[in-house]
C-alpha cells in the first residue's frame, strides 16, 4: 500500500486538529473554574453521566453518536448538575468531592449494567473512555463550534457573576446552576466526540500547569490555550505517523506534561 501524501494527511487530519483546538478553547477557560471551585473530578463525573446517558440511549437506537444519544445524555447532565449545585449549598455537611465522586462511582456502575445488555458492549466502552475524535468530520466540528459559541457567549455577559462565585466559595444557587448546566452541555458535546479521559485532560491538565507559572486569569488562559494546541497537534501528527489510537496517546501526552512539571516544580518561578 503506497504511503498517502503530504497533502492527503494534512486533510486527513484537519477537522480531527480542528476539533482538539475548539476543545482547548473551552475547556482551558472551564478549568480555571473547576480549580478555583475546588471540584477537580466534577468534569469527570459529568462526563461519566453524559456517558452513561448515551450509553443508555444504545438500547433504543443503536446508531453511536445519534442525535436521541446527545439528548439523553445531555439530560442526564442536567439532573447531576442540579444534584451538584444543591449539594453545594449543603457542602459543609456534605463535602462537595465527596458527592461528585459517589455520582462518578454510580455512573460508571450503571453504564458497565447497560453495557452488560449490549451486543458490541466492550467497543462502546472503549470509545466512550477514549473517543473516535480521528473520526469527526466539519459538520461535526461546526455544530461543536456553534454550541461552544453559545455557551461562551452566556459567559461573557455573566462573566463577573461566574467568576464571583467560583473563587468566593459562596453559595449562589442559581448561579451554581446555571454554572454546571452549561458545564454539562459542553461536557455532552465534547464527551460525545472525545470520551471520557480526553475531556478530563483538556480541562485540568492546562489550567493546572498554566497555574505553575502564571497568576492573572488572562495569562493562564493564553498560556493554557497554548499548551493544548501544540499538544493537539502534536498527538495528532504522532498518532498519524505510528498508527497508535489517538485517544490513549492524547491522554498520555497530557498527563505527561504536569507530572514532569511536578519533578521540576522547586525551580519553577511563579509569573505575575
Amino acid at each position: 500500500m503506497n504511503e498517502p501524501t503530504l497533502r492527503e494527511a494534512i486533510s486527513f487530519l484537519a477537522a480531527p486538529t480542528a476539533m482538539c483546538l475548539i476543545l482547548a478553547v473551552m475547556h482551558c477557560y472551564l478549568g480555571l473554574h473547576v480549580l478555583a471551585r475546588g471540584v477537580i473530578f466534577v468534569d469527570l463525573s459529568l462526563a461519566q453521566v453524559a456517558s452513561f446517558g448515551a450509553t443508555v440511549a444504545l438500547l433504543w437506537d443503536p446508531e453511536h453518536r445519534s442525535p436521541l444519544s446527545y439528548f439523553v445524555a445531555l439530560g442526564a447532565t442536567f439532573i447531576a448538575a442540579g444534584v451538584f449545585a444543591y449539594g453545594r449549598r449543603h457542602e459543609r455537611r456534605f463535602p462537595q468531592e465527596a458527592l461528585i465522586g459517589i455520582v462518578y462511582a454510580m455512573a460508571t456502575a450503571a453504564v458497565v449494567l447497560v453495557v452488560d445488555r449490549l451486543s458490541h458492549g466492550a467497543e462502546h466502552l472503549k470509545e466512550a473512555m477514549i473517543g473516535q475524535i480521528l473520526w469527526v468530520n466539519w459538520q461535526e466540528v461546526l455544530e461543536t463550534a456553534a454550541i461552544y459559541s453559545g455557551v461562551g457567549l452566556v459567559h461573557f455577559i455573566f462573566r463577573k457573576q461566574f467568576f464571583a462565585s467560583s473563587a468566593s466559595g459562596s453559595t449562589h444557587p442559581a448561579w451554581d446552576f446555571l454554572f454546571y448546566a452549561l458545564f454539562g452541555v459542553v461536557i455532552t458535546s465534547s464527551t460525545h466526540v472525545a470520551g471520557v479521559l480526553m475531556v478530563f485532560s483538556f480541562l485540568i491538565v492546562p489550567a493546572v500547569v498554566s497555574a505553575l507559572f502564571f497568576n492573572g486569569i488572562r495569562a493562564r488562559l493564553l498560556f493554557g490555550w497554548g499548551l493544548s494546541s501544540v499538544l493537539s497537534v502534536a498527538g495528532m501528527y504522532i498518532s498519524y505517523r505510528t498508527d497508535a489510537p489517538v485517544g490513549a496517546l492524547m491522554v498520555v501526552l497530557f498527563a505527561a506534561v504536569p507530572i514532569l512539571a511536578l519533578l521540576f516544580l522547586r525551580w519553577l518561578p511563579v509569573q505575575k
